[in-house]
C-alpha cells in the first residue's frame, strides 16, 4: 500500500493550500479538486514566545524585578507613576496599526492602546 505524505493544511495530492473551512466531513482542493478527511489538517496549534529586550530607563527611573520590556515616560492613570514598560502585536488586520500593551512599573496596572 502507498503512503502518503501529509503536510498539514497542503493537499497530499497537488501541494496547493487547502482551504480551512471548519470541516465537517471532507475539505475539497481547489486545484486538483480531490476531497480530503479533516484529518489531513493535522494538529494545526500554534505556540509563540514574544521575547523583551531590555533597553535603558529614562533617567531617574530604577530598574524593577519584572518590567515587561521596554520603558517609557507614560504617566500611569491608576497611580501617578511616569514610566510604564510595553510591548506591541499585530492583532488586527495588516493594513491598521498595531496594538500597545503598556504596564505600569510601579502598580503593574495594564492598559492598551491601538495605534
Amino acid at each position: 500500500m502507498e503512503s502518503i505524505r501529509i503536510t498539514p493544511g497542503f493537499c497530499p495530492n497537488c501541494g496547493s493550500i487547502l482551504p480551512y473551512l471548519r470541516p465537517i466531513g471532507s475539505v475539497k482542493c481547489y486545484t486538483c479538486l480531490k476531497d480530503w478527511p479533516p484529518e489531513v489538517f493535522g494538529d494545526m496549534k500554534a505556540n509563540f514566545t514574544i521575547p523583551f529586550n531590555t533597553y535603558a530607563k529614562p533617567k531617574g527611573a530604577k530598574k524593577e524585578e519584572g518590567d515587561e520590556g521596554p520603558i517609557v515616560e507614560r504617566l500611569c492613570p491608576k497611580c501617578g507613576n511616569n514610566t510604564m514598560s510595553y510591548a506591541t502585536l499585530q492583532l488586527r488586520s495588516a493594513d491598521e496599526g498595531q496594538t500597545v500593551f503598556y504596564t505600569c512599573t510601579n502598580c503593574k496596572f495594564k492598559e492598551t492602546e491601538n495605534s
